[in-house]
């Protein structure tokens, strides 16, 4: 047969499958390229992301450092209005008038509870849940509540002192030695204060809190047998 009938030659059966094969083999070879370079690509915005991410983190800490050891606020600006005392719409803007910042997590540097209870003429006032909280962006001031209990959560990137003052202004409430919002001394009513069980006289914005700290507000006409309380049943953890 002459060469150029070979040439011409029909390819066989046996001649087509080793094509497909090596077509296939050579489909395989580029999918395994194409998905390791995305898996790659993936990892490499992975890696991106959080270290971006704990950037942010470390430098929103060292913000939330610098103002959190800030002289704590001994006074407390807010309503004048009479109980109940709802918690502001605007939590960011009653934080930074504590003079605290808003984090995007709790942090357990210092970490402890105290409770607080408030009472007018005898009868108890709800301590908001959510105070110092941000649910929309997800910003949590160090110093906050999570519900009605009256259970108050320290939980901040540093060691440093919280003031009841620093409270009420995230309450968005006003508080002094004589007066809780739009309640005065005056008239036979006084604002007492108590730690624990104890009188304080003066400032009350200025106590601050200490772990497991039981601090009551009592505003009315003294009663003899008055009953204050003087701790708190935390629950296992708190």
């Amino acid at each position: 047969m002459s060469a150029k009938k070979r040439s011409q030659r029909k390819p066989t059966a046996r001649t087509g499958q080793k094509s497909v094969a090596q077509a296939r083999s050579a489909g395989r070879r580029n999918g395994l390229l194409w998905g390791g370079a995305a898996v790659a690509v993936v990892a490499l915005l992975v890696t991106v992301i959080v270290a971006v991410t704990r950037s942010a983190d470390t430098k929103q800490v060292g913000s939330a450092a610098t103002d959190i050891n800030n002289a704590p606020a001994t006074t407390a600006v807010g309503r004048t209005d009479p109980p109940p005392w709802p918690a502001p719409s605007d939590a960011p803007a009653a934080v930074r008038a504590a003079g605290l910042p808003m984090l995007s997590a709790e942090s357990n540097v210092e970490h402890i509870h105290a409770h607080l209870d408030v009472r007018v003429d005898g009868n108890p006032v709800e301590v908001p849940a959510n105070l110092g909280i941000d649910q929309k962006r997800g910003s949590i001031s160090p110093l906050h509540t999570h519900d009605t209990t009256g259970v108050i959560h320290i939980e901040s990137p540093v060691k440093r002192q919280f003031t009841l003052g620093e409270l009420f202004s995230e309450w968005d409430v006003s508080l002094s030695a004589d007066n809780i919002g739009a309640l005065r001394a005056a008239d036979g009513k006084t604002l007492r204060v108590y730690v624990n069980g104890t009188p304080r006289t003066g400032n009350p914005a200025a106590i601050t809190f200490a772990a497991h700290d039981e601090i009551a507000l009592i505003y009315g006409t003294p009663q003899p047998d008055e009953s204050v309380p003087n701790g708190y049943d935390f629950p296992p953890g708190n």
